[in-house]
């Protein structure tokens, strides 16, 4: 069984045909997902990034479930090779998001991959109400996940690959 406390995980990749230097440019650019997202709207520095413990929050809309907001730090940081945010309390958080770029031949492999819990999040109240239903409600919201997660890796190969070399 799918539990929330365990940290389960989403993740997608996709072989772009940009250098790392290229797909870092929209892979630390906090905002670039969001053309790309059903979920994720926008995000404002709150400090002075991206740098390694720079927070900033996002803001998230989603039909049926609403709007939000969460604090973000980045907790993992290195130009061209991989940029992490944990959502909430760093000792309990949320989430964790992860971009990381690996050289391919000329190009580069993107990987994207998230982690849920195990503090307390929007999911929390439904798992509580329906303990049995736990499994099928982080299951659908993993999928949800990863649907806008290979939204956002196309959307930055896109992106990447039409840039000037």
């Amino acid at each position: 069984m799918v539990k929330y406390a365990d940290g389960p995980m989403a993740d997608v990749q996709i072989d772009i045909d940009a250098a790392p230097q290229v797909v870092w440019t929209y892979v630390s650019d906090i905002n670039a997902a969001a053309p790309f997202s059903d979920e994720f709207q926008r995000a404002e520095w709150e400090d002075e990034g991206p740098a390694l413990g720079a927070r900033f929050r996002g803001y998230n809309r989603r039909e049926g479930i609403g709007e939000w907001d969460v604090p973000c730090t980045v907790t993992a940081f290195e130009p061209d090779r991989t940029f992490e945010w944990t959502i909430g309390n760093l000792d309990n958080k949320v989430a964790r998001w992860r971009f990381d770029i690996e050289p391919e031949g000329d190009g580069s492999l993107l990987r994207f991959s998230a982690e849920m819990g195990p503090g307390p999040s929007g999911l929390t109240p439904m798992i509580e109400a329906t303990p049995d239903a736990e499994e099928v409600i982080v299951a659908t919201r993993l999928g949800m996940w990863t649907e806008n997660m290979q939204r956002t890796v196309d959307g930055i190969k896109a992106l990447a690959e039409g840039a000037p070399a």
